[in-house]
């Protein structure tokens, strides 16, 4: 049973992106529903050992087979650790909040109490190189 992440903090009222056009929006012609992008931050939990490492926390390799299994899913575009260590920032791709929220929920340091959702928010992404043509 999936468990939800408990937020810290909601994001702000606000317009919410609008979908890129060029992604296709009509299940029922077989394509997949529109999709929202979200700057996802990520906080260390209750449990989490401040005296260890990321990597020598409890469960760590079944944590980062989940986190690995969301970038092969696509939900997951790009992230990892800010600054100290203490959030991590990730780009996400979902069909809203609760999605996001919902499948954080099951990595297996949520149940721990290891980690949980700092802020979900809206994210219009406007520039992205990572499919840039090589400059001349």
């Amino acid at each position: 049973m999936a468990r939800t992440l408990q937020r810290v903090g909601r994001a702000p009222a606000g317009p919410q992106p609008q979908p890129d056009p060029r992604r296709p929006v009509s299940a029922a012609a077989g394509t997949l529903p529109a999709m929202a992008f979200f700057a996802l931050t990520l906080v260390h939990g209750p449990n989490w050992d401040a005296s260890r490492p990321i990597r020598e926390q409890q469960a760590w390799d079944q944590h980062a087979a989940f986190m690995d299994g969301l970038v092969e899913e696509g939900m997951i575009i790009i992230g990892g650790p800010l600054g100290d260590g203490e959030q991590t920032l990730h780009a996400v791709e979902a069909a809203d909040e609760r999605q996001v929220e919902t499948r954080l929920g099951e990595d297996p340091w949520a149940s721990m109490g290891l980690l949980r959702v700092g802020s979900i928010q809206p994210w219009a992404l406007w520039l992205d190189g990572r499919h840039a043509s090589p400059a001349r």
